[in-house]
């Protein structure tokens, strides 16, 4: 999952609680969007049950930090989304608030680029925690590394609209408190084509894995190995003084979920149109607002009879540090 920004540099350390087995390569790089998700409930009891999710989140913040250190250019910038037309698989057609707030990253050194964000997200008592204590939490940690292929190897990969190439791998991971009590592990690795354009467009074709927990049926599900189609792009509008951000993930089918049925491929789609508040005084680039929009079809791969598909328009702001 990806933001419309620029791309930025980071080592993480590595992760070993729930990721025996994975390759050394995927456990040090990671690629993080946090979300917590709920207007009522125990943030402090959340962060206890999600202790291992909570002590890699504060690795991978302390890494971002030490990072900037060594970047050629970074980026930090606080967020805040709302929206109340939200689904998730099993909600029927109810209609879910959420408040999500956002930490993001960005910076680039000699050789590529990373970008790391952290989202909370807050649900209403329409997406339960288990037990019906109010709203369900969510952390959900999304990062992506490219490297740059020109830059590594001193030649030119440009051709046509396309200024050079890179390798991209990343990572997500997430925790829900929700009664399907969710654990994505989802781990991407392929090559990005990167345009020629105002801001950036990237294009990203990625060999994906994943996991996930389904408390309904008390196992961790391994999914098929599958194939992932990423479009990012950050374009700024000068006229308008804004900024045009967004990414769509397109997941191949992955074989069977945990209640036996054959999944569908996965889209998710989410832009910005952003006004700089900044503009208006003496400090341009550094405040934010405008609208979002989130779709999001059979999301984990869900059929038809899970009705996760989501329609949401946001309201969003930005504060860039």
């Amino acid at each position: 999952m990806l933001v419309g920004t620029k791309l930025a540099y980071i080592d993480v350390y590595k992760i070993d609680a729930d990721f025996e087995g994975l390759p050394d390569f995927l456990l040090t790089q990671g690629y993080g969007e946090i979300c917590m998700n709920s207007k009522q409930g125990n943030t402090g009891s959340l962060l206890k049950k999600k202790g291992k999710i909570a002590a890699m989140t504060g690795m991978l913040g302390l890494a971002v930090m030490s990072s900037a250190v060594a970047a050629d250019w970074s980026d930090t910038f606080v967020g805040y989304r709302e929206g109340g037309n939200f689904k998730e698989p099993g909600s029927k057609s109810t209609d879910i608030h959420k408040d999500i707030l956002s930490f993001t990253h960005v910076s680039g050194y000699k050789y590529g680029s990373n970008f790391f964000t952290a989202d909370f997200l807050a649900s209403d008592s329409n997406d339960p925690v288990n037990g019906n204590g109010g709203g369900a939490q969510e952390v959900y940690a999304v990062y992506r590394h490219q490297l740059s292929l020109g830059a590594v190897s001193g030649s030119s990969f440009a051709f046509g609209p396309v200024k050079d190439m890179a390798i991209t791998a990343g990572i997500d991971l997430n925790s829900k408190d929700d009664a399907f009590s969710s654990r994505v592990r989802k781990f991407v690795l392929g090559p990005t084509f990167k345009f020629d354009t105002p801001g950036f467009l990237d294009v990203s074709l990625l060999l994906r894995t994943e996991q996930n927990n389904n408390a309904y049926v008390n196992k961790t599900v391994t999914f098929d190995p599958t194939y992932g189609v990423s479009i990012a792009w950050g374009i700024p509008l000068k006229s308008i003084n804004s900024k045009f951000d967004g990414f769509i993930d397109y997941i191949g089918p992955k074989g069977k979920d945990g209640f036996g049925f054959e999944t569908k491929a996965e889209t998710l789609a989410r832009t910005y149109l952003m006004y700089d508040l900044g503009s208006l005084g003496s400090k341009p680039g550094t405040f934010y607002a405008g609208v979002g929009y989130e779709y999001w079809k059979n999301k984990f791969g869900g059929n038809d009879n899970s009705y996760g598909d989501t329609t949401a328009i946001m309201i969003a702001l930005e504060a860039h540090l």
